[in-house]
């Protein structure tokens, strides 16, 4: 009875990090493409006016993304 309950916590577990790694991942992947393509979306932010910053803002959130991503696929298969 007792391990039953424990494998359906660990499973509910493991799929709210699932759905939580992906979900942040696509955020932060969406927001690092929209640096990069901020002029062709037609946006213009007023807050970050230096292009070389927002490149390095966007290649961070992509890098970053990618990792969340990563994680969430490993950290599925492990459980």
């Amino acid at each position: 009875m007792e391990n039953s309950l424990r494998d359906k916590s660990r499973r509910g577990y493991s799929n709210f990090r699932r759905l939580y790694d992906v979900s942040m991942a696509l955020l932060f992947l969406a927001m690092g493409g929209a640096m990069f393509f901020l002029e062709r979306l037609g946006a213009d932010l007023a807050v970050v006016e230096d292009t070389g910053f927002r490149y390095f803002f966007g290649s961070i959130c992509l890098l970053y993304g990618g990792f969340r991503l990563y994680r969430g696929i490993k950290y599925t298969e492990r459980i």
